[in-house]
């Protein structure tokens, strides 16, 4: 048998190299997140994390993605703000049961390796982890050529966090007449992209670069919009001891998510005049005449966290921006209720 020519690691696709260069990015960056309790550094085989200063700890865990958000970013090649939209989706998923994020990992996949797209992304992750307290230990970032095309990536996100037992948030105490305060969203966050994208792109004809007049923004700009954190929020109302349950908005809608904190027994009225849906969610549903229905449990609809509290005045005082939304009722059948 002749001898073949010889055959790298590069020549089916993977550049160690560029892996290379894109860890000695993300390293300065993963640094600046990282807190006392943090024991190893980045190349460890495991991330190691002291756990310390609670008595009885419970452990909140979650992983998440944000979509085919990720379409609209490589459309518009704007890497560093999609990593915080993770982090943020995740932090608030932890915290709505009343834990503190304590770490964070992040997972990156890509057809071929992009040292500077790829560090990116991980400033984006790294800022949000920095801004939220949280320390990003670890993760993977892997290139599989014939997996993805060229421009392509995906990104999934874990954060774990830690909550005394007695103060863990489950909605036990949740009872009709309590209020429900909203806290405004920045635009779709993480959901409802695969009908936005449908609707901007395909139905309207736009690009990432259209400048909408209602939206007072490029179409790219609108919907790349970053995912608020109501970690400051959450925190003011669970200090006074205000907080009696949360949902974190997102897909599914209000209408969806704001079940997941009530106890049996007990559903939500929402005055839909309590707020002004933001005019990039009236002209998707113009373009598509998108059911009533499909819109609130598609979008966030401007609303991307409803807390209920015992005392609405003094939690409106603590959480600027917050308006009261509705209150909660005594029902066995429908849990949300739009008046």
């Amino acid at each position: 048998m002749p001898q073949s020519p010889a055959i790298s690691y590069s020549d089916a696709g993977v550049n160690i190299d560029e892996a290379n260069r894109a860890v000695a990015r993300i390293k300065r960056l993963v640094r600046k997140t990282f807190s006392p309790n943090v024991l190893t550094g980045i190349g460890s085989f495991g991330a190691a994390y002291r756990l310390k200063g609670l008595k009885e700890p419970v452990l909140i865990s979650s992983a998440d993605g944000v979509g085919t958000k990720l379409m609209v970013a490589i459309m518009a090649n704007r890497h560093n703000t999609i990593g915080e939209d993770l982090v943020n989706h995740c932090v608030n998923d932890i915290m709505v049961q009343g834990a503190e994020p304590l770490f964070f990992l992040d997972y990156f996949a890509t057809g071929k390796l992009s040292a500077v797209v790829t560090a990116q992304v991980v400033e984006g992750i790294a800022r949000g982890c920095e801004r939220n307290g949280c320390a990003l230990i670890g993760g993977e970032t892997a290139e599989m050529p014939g997996l993805y095309a060229d421009g392509e990536y995906d990104l999934a996100g874990f954060i774990v966090g830690a909550v005394e037992r007695k103060q863990l948030l489950t909605g036990a105490t949740i009872k009709p007449g309590d209020a429900l305060l909203a806290f405004p969203s920045n635009g779709l966050h993480t959901n409802g992209y695969s009908l936005a994208r449908k609707l901007m792109f395909e139905t309207a004809g736009y690009k990432v670069d259209s400048v909408v007049a209602e939206l007072k923004a490029t179409v790219g700009e609108e919907l790349l919009r970053v995912h608020r954190s109501y970690a400051p929020e959450l925190r003011a109302l669970k200090k006074a001891k205000l907080l009696k349950g949360a949902a974190h908005i997102t897909g599914g809608g209000i209408t969806e998510n704001t079940p997941r904190m009530l106890p049996d027994g007990t559903a939500v009225e929402i005055n839909t005049s309590s707020w002004t849906i933001p005019p990039v969610f009236e002209l998707m549903r113009q373009i598509g005449n998108v059911p009533v229905d499909d819109y609130r449990r598609t979008f966030n609809l401007g609303v991307g966290m409803i807390v209920a509290v015992a005392n609405a005045k003094k939690a409106l005082s603590l959480t600027p921006g917050a308006w009261q939304i509705g209150h909660v009722v005594a029902s066995k059948r429908k849990r949300v209720v739009y008046k």
